[in-house]
């Protein structure tokens, strides 16, 4: 494999890895717990850190546009993850119940420790951080969108490569 053939799947590597390390750290060291739709938003990252390693590592340029596909449905997946979260910060939408919306009053003491067992630490309807009025989730929002565009350009970039290497006439 060459070293242009790894260029962009190493670079999904680092940028996923920088993301998902940014998040940890923000968890970890920052003090910020995250909600559940924040816990969920991390999954895509990492698929996508798993992905980029496996194509670094064993890739081939055929499978390139594939992988960049492949990384670019990931990207789509966490940006409307990002759009949920984002909506429901905005209360454009309803979130988890556990997570978010108003909580109703018990009518007994039985049902109230239901309703404080059953609620989470951290809701999901209230920005925990942002910065420039853009929350945690806004900027995964932007990384994602970032990120889809990027897979976007390099299948389109690879297939144009591929159609002079011939590939697509099988001579390659």
């Amino acid at each position: 494999m060459t070293a242009a053939t790894r260029a962009f799947p190493a670079f999904v590597l680092v940028a996923s890895a920088v993301a998902l390390s940014g998040a940890l750290a923000s968890q970890y060291w920052g003090g910020l717990i995250p909600c559940e739709l924040c816990l969920l938003q991390r999954w895509p990252w990492g698929v996508a850190i798993v992905i980029s390693f496996v194509a670094t590592m064993v890739g081939s340029r055929p499978a390139l546009p594939w992988v960049a596909l492949l990384l670019g449905a990931v990207f789509v997946v966490s940006s409307w993850l990002a759009v949920y979260h984002v909506g429901v910060e905005q209360h454009w939408f309803a979130g988890p119940t556990a997570c978010s919306g108003a909580a109703t009053a018990a009518d007994t003491l039985e049902a109230l420790k239901v309703q404080i067992l059953h609620q989470q630490p951290v809701r999901c309807d209230e920005p925990a951080w942002s910065l420039w009025g853009i929350s945690l989730a806004g900027w995964n929002l932007l990384g994602s969108v970032i990120m889809v565009g990027c897979c976007l350009a390099a299948f389109l970039q690879s297939r144009r490569v591929g159609e002079r290497a011939g590939w697509r006439r099988g001579t390659a």
